[in-house]
């Protein structure tokens, strides 16, 4: 998203421990900039699948990106069979592919077999995303993580969990639902490494902070692309969060306590022990604090 990764976050993330994946809506030299000067670890980007995607690869790959994302909606396709073939063939260098987004048993087989060194998976679920009201097509995400997973698993291909984040224990329902990583967009939304302006609103004494948050097939984002069709998703405002680490700190306390919980010292024993229940209306009212 153009509104969560450039060069900062990913530096942040990378400090932090996880991974930024730099957004593709920019020139390929200026991508290219970005991943150069990130330092502390592997560096992330995405591409697309047609125009100038094997250009931007090589230049990508070139500058020091060790995981092109190909950031496509529907990423069982035939472009993305194709455009596997010619990355693998035609890019020099070494990198991993990360490919998505899928939903399916069927998608995920096919994207191991073509190729695919990591799936993302995930359709509709994102906080600013109308797929699912604008087309009717969409998976839920445990769902849909479990039958990508277990389809990946037999390929020893990792997958990715994206969509429907809120809080530390939807990363850790992600995790427990099969995923080796979890995506984060507007969990991270409005906090001071994410590209934009911090703007003022309202009047004093009552005026706030915040940052500018959008889907990438918003009509907001798709105008400043020159793009009209297609339109599956919003723009919003966030109050700002100031820095992303203290973020990141909750969800990896989230993370370790939920391990604790279910007797887990690592992520295979997480997967291994995870075990996942219906939940009634009444338990779902019963989980959050009554008090507030």
């Amino acid at each position: 998203m153009d509104t969560v990764t450039e060069f900062a976050m990913a530096q942040e993330m990378n400090e932090l421990g996880g991974l930024g994946i730099i957004h593709r809506f920019m020139g390929i030299h200026e991508q290219a900039d970005h991943i150069g000067r990130v330092t502390l670890g592997p560096s992330s980007a995405a591409i697309g699948v047609t125009g100038d995607f094997i250009e931007r690869a090589q230049e990508l790959v070139q500058s020091g990106c060790k995981i092109l994302c190909m950031d496509v909606a529907h990423g069982h396709h035939k472009l993305v069979k194709e455009s596997i073939r010619r990355i693998k063939n035609e890019v020099t260098g070494r990198f991993d592919i990360l490919v998505g987004n899928i939903a399916t048993r069927e998608s995920a087989r096919d994207l191991c077999e073509w190729g695919a060194d990591g799936l993302r998976i995930g359709i509709g679920g994102g906080s600013l995303c109308s797929t699912r009201i604008q087309t009717g097509v969409g998976v839920p995400m445990v769902s849909s993580i479990r039958d990508c997973v277990s389809v990946a698993d037999e390929y020893n291909v990792p997958c990715m969990a994206d969509g429907g984040i809120r809080n530390s224990g939807d990363v850790c329902k992600g995790l427990g639902a099969g995923a080796d990583t979890v995506m984060l967009g507007s969990l991270l939304s409005g906090t001071k490494e994410t590209p934009g302006v911090i703007s003022k609103q309202g009047q004093w004494p009552n005026e706030t902070l915040q940052k500018k948050y959008r889907g990438s097939a918003s009509v907001e984002s798709k105008l400043d692309r020159g793009e009209q069709k297609n339109v599956e998703g919003y723009s919003t405002t966030i109050p700002y969060k100031g820095k992303v680490k203290r973020i990141i700190s909750d969800v990896m306390d989230g993370i370790k306590s939920s391990m604790s919980y279910v007797g887990a010292k690592n992520l295979e024993e997480f997967h291994s022990k995870c075990e996942l229940i219906k939940v009634t209306n009444a338990g779902i009212i019963e989980a959050k604090p009554h008090l507030l």
